[in-house]
């Protein structure tokens, strides 16, 4: 698809600017490491657990150069594009390790440059290349990326499919009003400011529900409606889909014209920019996923999850290329699905997350056609926030993690005062995937469905050795994820 999202003068400037960014990078090997997820999944987390262990030498024992003592130093440099605001890993790290607390989600685009000195594994790489790799780590919120696919659909195809997503079970009661109050509008009327604002924002509301916890739906374009920023009450983003459009062009000066023209106009404005400067720079992906939230919520949930993982991957430019095709088109050549928080489960249970983020990667796969880069999967914890242990309940001996429960966190009546430490029995996953996609029935979880005990725990206290030197950031599989997605270019 994401051919499709561009005309011809979009693909020569990005073949300019690839070429460009070519012959800066010429004497300086870099990567450009794309993070992103939908709300909440993790990736502040991920990337400054990422740097943390990197500079701090932590335990990695799958991320095969740091294992083999191969690397040298890792360290922060000034990231190359000014105009992209840096990731702030210094703040988020302080309020892991010196609060506590977990930093501020994403909000808008970031970036930071991470750099490895290292010794190639192969003797004949020592000879001809430096031993240093740049990653330039880039964090959007996966909302974004989620409105990229618009610029593949007219106005009546954008109206349509929000139409029929907001009829479905998990989604009807949630779209009620917006669905009245456009049931009463009539396209071809006068073009009316107020109507505008009162459509968009009884929209945003719509979807800004669909987001909480209790129904934790993922594919809820357009992204900015969400995430407004400095487009906050502009006309760019105060318009909405409507209902019963006519097939014929729109009457001029109705407000289904003014609707269209500023559909375009985010398209044009907001989604191609961000498509053009950011994702078609990228070389490696990676997809965090929040899928203990979605399984809390339901098979209506999952089946949201799954679309959106499949729209996410419609919009990668994937494939493997040559020298020459090199210099004027990047093409990412691997993307990881991760499932995070895998912490909150007990390690019995971490390859059943993995079985279940597998069939979702593979159908979503599927579905978007996607071809031509190697796709993986993990459940990992970027930071990892308990341990385990066993506890006895009568005559049986359960598996359980212990943590910290954030202040307010709930479970059977209890609530917790974000200080004390406590044991919880999370559930177990099904043995079979089939069950948490079964939309067939309730679209809410059953009482036979995966009865996890979902709670948020704060982030862990970091021992310090002897000498009072803080460890690095605990985890879970991230030297996994690591080596899949840049272990070979330090081989």
């Amino acid at each position: 698809m994401a051919s499709s999202l561009t005309t011809f003068s979009d693909e020569a400037k990005i073949a300019l600017d690839t070429l460009s960014g070519r012959a800066t990078g010429l004497f300086s090997p870099s990567l450009r490491l794309g993070v992103t997820g939908l709300s909440r999944a993790g990736k502040t987390v991920f990337i400054s657990a990422l740097v943390h262990n990197l500079i701090y030498g932590g335990r990695l024992p799958l991320f095969e150069a740091q294992k083999s003592g191969r690397i040298a130093r890792a360290f922060l440099e000034e990231q190359p594009d000014d105009a992209v605001p840096r990731f702030q890993y210094e703040d988020h790290i302080a309020a892991l390790v010196n609060d506590r607390v977990w930093p501020e989600s994403t909000r808008a685009i970031s970036e930071l440059r991470l750099t490895i000195e290292y010794e190639s594994a192969s003797g004949w790489n020592r000879m001809f290349s430096a031993g240093k790799l740049s990653i330039d780590i880039v964090d959007y919120p996966g909302e974004w990326l989620l409105d990229l696919p618009l610029l593949g659909k007219s106005f009546a195809d954008f109206s349509r499919e929000a139409v029929e997503m907001a009829a479905l079970p998990v989604r009807a009661d949630l779209s009620q009003s917006w669905r009245a109050l456009a049931a009463t509008i009539d396209p071809n009327a006068d073009a009316d400011e107020m109507t505008a604002r009162r459509l968009a924002e009884s929209f945003a509301a719509y979807l800004k529900a669909c987001k909480l916890d209790e129904r934790a739906l993922s594919t809820l374009p357009p992204g900015r409606f969400l995430m407004p920023g400095d487009l906050e009450g502009s006309p760019a983003l105060t318009f909405s889909p409507l209902l019963a459009l006519s097939d014929r062009r729109p009457r001029s000066g109705s407000l289904q014209a003014m609707m269209e023209r500023r559909y375009e106009a985010y398209k044009t404005h907001v989604v191609k920019p961000f498509f053009r400067e950011h994702i078609t720079r990228l070389d490696r992906q990676i997809v965090l996923i929040d899928a203990m939230q979605a399984l809390n919520a339901g098979p209506g949930a999952m089946a949201d999850l799954e679309r959106a993982v499949t729209e996410i991957l419609s919009c990668f430019r994937p494939g493997r290329g040559n020298f020459l095709t090199d210099l004027f088109s990047r093409r990412i050549d691997r993307i990881l699905v991760a499932a995070t928080k895998a912490d909150q489960l007990h390690h019995e249970s971490h390859d059943r997350l993995q079985a279940i983020v597998r069939r979702l990667a593979d159908r979503a796969v599927a579905r978007a056609n996607f071809t031509g880069a190697d796709v993986d999967v993990v459940a990992m914890a970027a930071v990892r926030a308990t341990r385990e242990g066993t506890v006895k309940q009568d005559r049986e001996t359960l598996p359980v993690i212990i943590g910290t429960p954030l202040k307010g966190e709930r479970i059977n009546g209890d609530t917790f005062d974000g200080k004390a430490e406590t044991a919880i029995f999370p559930g177990d996953l099904p043995e079979k995937t089939d069950a948490v996609f079964d939309v067939s029935g309730s679209q809410q979880p059953d009482a036979d469905g995966p009865a996890i005990r979902f709670v948020r725990f704060r982030p862990p206290k970091l021992e310090r050795t002897a000498e009072g030197v803080t460890l690095s950031l605990p985890h879970i599989r991230l030297d996994r994820a690591l080596q899949f997605l840049i272990g070979d270019h330090l081989a």
